[in-house]
């Protein structure tokens, strides 16, 4: 999370401050997932890589009687069932907090896209509204409140590239041998997470992702596009062949290594070098504007640091 700090003052100071607390919430691409089993609680025990972009969603938090949400992006409902309201909810019953807020999401990062994009905004919440109502929670605490919120949110607590075991909530923070290049695509439609894990079929003998690991704290990119893998992608496909047609699509281009991210619908190119993640986005772009796709969209990223 990187928090842009608003004035000081207590929570319910009037009137309420020019410059907001801001707080950007990036993306992710899972480099290895692999499922090991169903879990007694129902969910699935899995062991991922995960590594943070620099595309990002903004939150904004400003000291408010009550507590609002609002976005630009009229699609994305921001009542209670958004993430970003169960979070602030959680952390006022966690702590007894009674201070409202006025938050704003400026939406940047695709939905339904394996992309981590509403853990990343709950996460971010927790850490906004921790600074706004000025709460003193230590990051443990903030993430085992985010552990209850979404298995992947702990992980943007603790970023920007880390081991995630259990149901992914149990992180431990890696360090990235060198700046990482990639390009999504996120073809139109989204995959539901619970969709795509209903036609899992897990392995009897897990892969053990050592190798992923290993490239990325070495920087080795080569070696890091030979071991992504990810579980969930035969499922995924078997929902939505535009995840192979675009999987094949981005593998003839000759990145480094191309994937999905969690559930889907996203897909990923590994690149050598930032030269190389510039030509692949603009022969995505170029084909996307002759074929009249306006609804596929793509982006060009790095690893955050």
């Amino acid at each position: 999370m990187i928090v842009r700090p608003g004035p000081a003052g207590p929570a319910d100071s009037d009137p309420a401050p020019a410059n907001p607390i801001q707080v950007l919430a990036p993306a992710k691409v899972n480099l290895f997932l692999e499922v090991l089993g169903k879990r007694p609680d129902g969910y699935h025990e899995i062991a991922t890589l995960m590594l943070a972009l620099d595309l990002a969603d903004r939150l904004e938090f400003r000291p408010a009687a009550d507590l609002s949400l609002t976005c630009d992006d009229p699609a994305l409902t921001t009542g209670p069932e958004n993430l970003i309201v169960k979070a602030a909810m959680r952390l006022r019953e966690a702590t007894g907090c009674t201070a409202g807020a006025d938050i704003r999401l400026t939406k940047r990062i695709p939905w339904a896209a394996g992309l981590g994009g509403g853990s990343s905004d709950a996460a971010a919440a927790l850490t906004g509204l921790n600074e706004l109502w000025k709460l003193g929670l230590s990051p443990a605490r903030l993430s085992e409140l985010g552990a209850e919120l979404g298995s992947d949110v702990p992980f943007f607590l603790n970023g920007p590239a880390a081991w995630c075991t259990g149901r992914g909530e149990v992180v431990e923070p890696l360090a990235v041998g060198r700046p990482l290049d990639l390009v999504l695509v996120k073809p139109p439609g989204g995959l539901g997470t619970a969709d795509v894990y209903r036609r899992l079929r897990v392995p009897l003998e897990p892969l053990d992702g050592f190798a992923a690991r290993a490239a990325l704290a070495h920087g080795y990119v080569e070696a890091l596009g030979r071991a992504l893998y990810n579980r969930l992608e035969e499922p995924a496909i078997e929902l939505s062949p535009a995840v192979a047609d675009w999987r094949r699509r981005l593998s003839a281009m000759g990145p480094a290594g191309v994937l999905m991210s969690g559930s889907g619908s996203c897909l990923f190119a590994l690149c050598r070098n930032t030269p190389e993640a510039r030509q692949v986005y603009d022969n995505l772009a170029s084909g996307l504007a002759s074929e009249g796709d306006l609804g596929t969209r793509a982006f060009l990223v790095r690893s955050r640091p």
